[in-house]
């Protein structure tokens, strides 16, 4: 347990109660008469002895999020990645891919199938990072294009954006399904197996 004051953390701590403890046997040895006339100074060497063999105080690693709560986050930031969206005008193609993008991580955040921390880092940084950076590099680049007409067109750069991270969470999902095809066909295979 864990205090702020240091003398009463170190009177919590694991070396003072093994000293203690150690003392104690000390305090046993000259009850019996087996320490003579130093018990003051074996008690106290008991002690010493206790508190230097304990194991040292160990900080508890900090409580990170389990996939689960993860997924609760990630959840939470799609929806509000989703109302930065609704305010942007984007042009028809870009907007049906953002679509198609959207219901797959949408798929993939339901509770229940993502789990490797791999898939999630994945996720996590299309809808925190990548999505967000490339609608606005597009809304920016947009407005430059009209100032400064006959550049390349951002809406092509956005539409080879979104099909890439498209094509990301595209290929966790495929992951997804073969793992549950093959966990599919190894439960057949069981109760075929368990049948003869």
């Amino acid at each position: 347990m864990a205090t702020s004051n240091p003398v009463l953390g170190y009177l919590e701590s694991r070396k003072n109660l093994a000293g203690c403890a150690c003392g104690l046997a000390g305090v046993g040895l000259t009850l019996t008469g087996a320490a003579g006339s130093l018990w003051p100074v074996v008690v106290a060497g008991l002690y010493g002895a206790g508190a230097l063999i304990a194991p040292p105080e160990r900080t508890p690693p900090p409580p990170f999020p389990d996939p689960a709560g993860q997924l609760d986050a990630l959840r939470a930031d799609l929806a509000t990645l989703r109302a930065y969206l609704a305010e942007v005008e984007l042009p028809s193609a870009a907007e049906g891919r953002l679509t198609e993008l959207d219901s797959l991580l949408e798929a993939l955040l339901e509770p229940g199938w993502v789990s490797d921390p791999e898939q999630l880092r994945v996720l996590a940084r299309a809808v925190r990072q990548d999505v967000p950076e490339a609608v606005d590099a597009f809304v920016r680049s947009r407005w430059w294009t009209r100032v400064v007409p006959g550049s390349e067109p951002p809406e092509r750069h956005l539409e080879c954006q979104l099909t890439a991270l498209h094509g990301e969470a595209a290929a966790i999902a495929d992951t997804l399904r073969e793992a549950e095809v093959r966990r599919q066909e190894t439960h057949t295979r069981y109760l075929e197996d368990r049948g003869r």
